[in-house]
C-alpha cells in the first residue's frame, strides 16, 4: 500500500523525531529526500556501530530514503534546497530552536514561493512561551513532561527505555502532515504545523497526569507492576521465569481465583471486591498469588492463565524478539539493504498486502548526483560543489 507515491518530502533533520516521521511516509510511497552535512552526514550515524558498523539508531528511522549532501550555509547550498522546496509537498525539520526561520526557511516565506507546501516543524518546546528557546533532547523532554515521577522504583526514578518523547513527536507529525496532505486536496493550501515533543509526550501521560487532577495524590512508582490496577504486573514461577500478568475486571477476577488460585472463596473475600480494594491490599494479595506461582514452572504457568483464560505474557530478552514466533508466523520480518550489506528490518505495522515498500538505507550523500541532475546541475558545477565542499 503506497498512497503516497507522487508526493515529494524534504527533510532536514537528525535524530530520531523528524527522521521517524519521514520514514513513516516513506513507507507509505512517498518520496523522501534527506538533507545531510557534507562528509558526516546525519549525526546519529555516529551513535554506534552496532548493526553491520551502522548505527542502530540511523538503520531503524532512514529506509527507503535517497541522502543528498548540502552545506546550507553556504548561498550555493541553500540555493539548491531552496529549488527543491520550490516544488516539495513537504518539508519537515527538526534543527534547532530557531535555527530555520534564521535561514529564511520558515513556513511564511517558503509557502510564499509554494502555496501549497506542508511545513513540519519539530522542537522540543514548540513556538513561543518561555521554552521555545531550549535545545531538548528525548531524555530532558521525560524529565519536563513528568514521565520520570511515575516510571521506576518506590524513590528511585527510571527513564523510559526507548525515545519515548522522539517517537511521540514523530508519530504526531506524521500524522499531522498526513491530515495536512487530505486538507490540501480540498483547498489547494499548505499548511504550517508546529509539533512540541513536549505536549506530544504529556499527551500520553494519559491517565497519571488525570489521577493528579485537582491535587491529588500522584499514582506511586511501581517498578514492572502497574501503579493502580492489581494484579497487574510480574510474578516469578518456580523455575525463574518470570511472568506478566493482568486481571481487568472482576468476571477476570472470579476465573482467576477459581481457576488458577484454586481459592474461589477469595472472589467473594470483601478485601479484594473490586479494583480498588485489591490494589489497596496488594500487599496479602501478592503473597497468595506469588505462592501459586512458584508452585509452577514458567510454562505451567502461563498454560494455566491462557486457559481460565487470563491476559499473561513472557517477559522477553531482546534476543527473544528477533526469534518471536507471532512475528515469524506473520512474515513481519523482511530484508533492507544498507552500505553496509543486507539487515532484517520489521514491516510497518498495518496491512500486509501488498508488500510493504522496504527500500534501501543510504549512504551519506548516496543520491546527492542525481538529484543534482534532476535540478539541471551539469557535470562541471557538480564537480565545483564537491570541491568546495557544498555537497
Amino acid at each position: 500500500m503506497q498512497p503516497l507515491r507522487g508526493v515529494t518530502v524534504v527533510a532536514l533533520e537528525q535524530a530520531i523525531a523528524a527522521p521517524y516521521a519521514s520514514r513513516q511516509l516513506a513507507d507509505l510511497g512517498a518520496r523522501v529526500i534527506k538533507v545531510e552535512r557534507p562528509g558526516s552526514g546525519d549525526f546519529a550515524r555516529q551513535y554506534d556501530s552496532r548493526v553491520n558498523g551502522l548505527s542502530s539508531h540511523f538503520v531503524w528511522v532512514n529506509r527507503s530514503k535517497e541522502s543528498l549532501t548540502l552545506d546550507i550555509k553556504d548561498p550555493r547550498g541553500m540555493a539548491v534546497l531552496r529549488r527543491l522546496l520550490g516544488t516539495a509537498d513537504v518539508f519537515i525539520q527538526n534543527l534547532a530552536p530557531g535555527a530555520a526561520a534564521r535561514m529564511g526557511l520558515g513556513a511564511e516565506e517558503l509557502q510564499a514561493d509554494n502555496p501549497g507546501l506542508v511545513v513540519c516543524d519539530i522542537s522540543g518546546y514548540g513556538s513561543g512561551g518561555p521554552y521555545e528557546s531550549m535545545k531538548a533532547y528525548d531524555l530532558m523532554v521525560q524529565s519536563e513532561a513528568g514521565l520520570l515521577s511515575v516510571t521506576g522504583s518506590g524513590e528511585d526514578m527510571a527513564k523510559v527505555g526507548i525515545s519515548v518523547s522522539d517517537i511521540s513527536a514523530g508519530m504526531y507529525a506524521y500524522s499531522s502532515i498526513l491530515a495536512a496532505l487530505l486538507e490540501r486536496a480540498h483547498t489547494g493550501k499548505g499548511a504550517h504545523i508546529d509539533v512540541s515533543m513536549l505536549e506530544s509526550t504529556v499527551e500520553w501521560m494519559g491517565f497519571p497526569l488525570y489521577y493528579t487532577y485537582d491535587g491529588a495524590q500522584p499514582p506511586p512508582r511501581a517498578g514492572a507492576a502497574h501503579a493502580t490496577i492489581y494484579p497487574y504486573g510480574p510474578f516469578t514461577a518456580g523455575d525463574g521465569k518470570v511472568i506478566m500478568m493482568s486481571i481487568q475486571n472482576e468476571r477476570e477476577w472470579r476465573a482467576f481465583c477459581d481457576r488458577f488460585l484454586g481459592r474461589p472463596e477469595l472472589a467473594e473475600d470483601p478485601d479484594y471486591a473490586g479494583n480498588a480494594n485489591r490494589n489497596a491490599n496488594r500487599e496479602a494479595l501478592g503473597r497468595i498469588i506469588a505462592a501459586r506461582f512458584a508452585a509452577l514452572t514458567g510454562d505451567e504457568a502461563t498454560a494455566l492463565l491462557t486457559a481460565v483464560p487470563v491476559a499473561c505474557a513472557r517477559v522477553n530478552t531482546l534476543a527473544d524478539v528477533w526469534e518471536h514466533p507471532q512475528l515469524a508466523a506473520r512474515g513481519r520480518w523482511h530484508e533492507v539493504q544498507t552500505p553496509r550489506g543486507p539487515v532484517p528490518a520489521l514491516a510497518p505495522p498495518g496491512p500486509v498486502n501488498p508488500a510493504p515498500r522496504m527500500d534501501p538505507i543510504p549512504d551519506v550523500g548516496e543520491h546527492t548526483g542525481k538529484i543534482l541532475a534532476e535540478l539541471g546541475h551539469g557535470k562541471s558545477d557538480v564537480d565545483e560543489l564537491v570541491r568546495d565542499g557544498v555537497v
